[in-house]
């Protein structure tokens, strides 16, 4: 059995955003079955309300269920939300939201994985070259494959990597990225660094105020046991946004909600109780969880069920 110590870090009394003590704990999870390490709460902000992921897993903790999490049953689900058609739509409405903007020159997908996104979205920008940064080997397969032209590994808050490539990109996607990060303030930052005056950084980020969090609890999707450090409200992204200098020129809480909450939650609970070997004889119940998650889209997406939101903000000339 691996020692809990190593993947925890100290339990923190104040709020990482603004500072605040008054704290309580939204989500708590035991130690997972197996003697696997674990525990996992996630405190909510009394002032500010945001959600945190307390105590917060070390790097070797994070590393040790992400290799978890992309070797074990949801690595198939997770593919399936990203490229299957349904996840291109959804990258392409994300893109479109820069459409009535002057196309850009160059854009910077921070945190882009196999590069799916940019992708997904080079027919609408014919002109834009896209570049992707991701702290995995992925980022370098993606460049391989063509997806993107330039491959930057590392964190975007790393001082070379920030320093190399300020004031650099006209547009800076951050999709679903901000929650893996220790410090999605100082990503905001960084993001705003490496965009041009006039630039434009577009977010998008889980809803930590979406009703399904309620209704599902400790197996909603967007709490990424325990993969996602941080869930910002809406309001305190946007403000923060102001603070640095930017106008938001737009958000969205309807066209950004993926329709996967009842099936990962199902799938979540599932592995929770079932040996693996059984996990397959279920497909069925998750495929059918899938088929009600898209049935109830349309409806969702216009009620505090929609699990996302967007923002979209300009980078003003000083």
């Amino acid at each position: 059995m691996q020692s809990t110590e190593t993947f925890h870090e100290p339990r923190r009394e104040d709020c990482p955003w603004c500072g605040s003590r008054r704290l309580r704990t939204r989500l708590r999870v035991p130690r997972r079955r197996h003697h696997r390490p674990g525990g996992f709460a996630a405190d909510q902000c009394l002032d500010c309300a945001h959600v945190f992921q307390n105590p917060r897993l070390t790097p070797e903790g994070l590393a040790f269920h992400h290799r978890e999490f992309y070797a074990g049953h949801l690595e198939a689900l997770a593919e399936r939300t990203v490229t299957g058609r349904s996840g291109r739509r959804r990258h392409q409405a994300a893109a479109r939201a820069l459409l009535a903007l002057p196309e850009p020159e160059s854009w910077l997908d921070v945190g882009t994985g196999h590069g799916h996104f940019p992708a997904a979205v080079k027919e609408l920008f014919a002109y834009t070259a896209f570049d992707g940064l991701d702290p995995t080997p992925r980022v370098e397969r993606a460049r391989r494959s063509g997806r993107i032209e330039e491959a930057h590994r590392g964190r975007l808050t790393t001082p070379e990597i920030l320093d190399r490539l300020r004031s650099r990109y006209d547009v800076v996607s951050m999709l679903h990225h901000l929650e893996h990060t220790p410090d999605p303030r100082a990503e905001l930052h960084a993001a705003l660094a490496v965009l041009r005056p006039g630039g434009h950084l577009l977010v998008e980020v889980p809803d930590p105020h979406s009703a399904f969090a309620v209704l599902l609890g400790k197996w909603w999707p967007p709490y990424g046991r325990p993969r996602h450090l941080h869930l910002m409200p809406l309001d305190n992204v946007r403000a923060e946004l102001e603070s640095q200098g930017c106008t938001v020129i737009a958000t969205d809480r309807r066209e950004p909600h993926t329709p996967h909450d009842l099936s990962a939650a199902l799938a979540l609970a599932l592995a929770h109780v079932l040996p693996k070997s059984w996990r397959r004889a279920a497909a069925p119940l998750v495929s059918a969880a899938t088929a009600l998650d898209h049935a109830l889209a349309p409806l969702l997406r216009r009620t505090r069920f929609s699990n996302s939101y967007r923002v979209v903000a300009r980078k003003d000339i000083a």
